[in-house]
């Protein structure tokens, strides 16, 4: 199940850099992260479920390069995300 529009706004408000702030990389990160939690529950309980694990897969991805960019751009806030979203990186 796909994350809901308030789950995503409150995500959002907890990471913005600013009042209104969607798009930054912290935000994508953390909406990321917690579609990626999702999506590990689902495929726990459904082993055999290649679709999804297919969007996981291609989520992580695209974590793993917002990530990379992050840590190129400012090393604080990389570090300051990873360790509030609790990323192994």
């Amino acid at each position: 199940m796909p994350l809901t529009k308030t789950e995503k706004a409150d995500i959002a408000a907890k990471h913005a850099r600013s009042t209104g702030d969607t798009g930054s990389a912290d935000v994508q990160i953390a909406i990321l992260t917690a579609s990626i939690n999702q999506l590990t529950d689902h495929l726990r309980t459904h082993p055999k479920d290649n679709h999804s694990r297919r969007g996981l897969l291609l989520q992580v991805g695209r974590r793993r390069r917002l990530l990379g960019y992050l840590q190129k751009k400012d090393l604080e806030r990389y570090r300051k995300l990873i360790s509030e979203l609790g990323l192994r990186r």
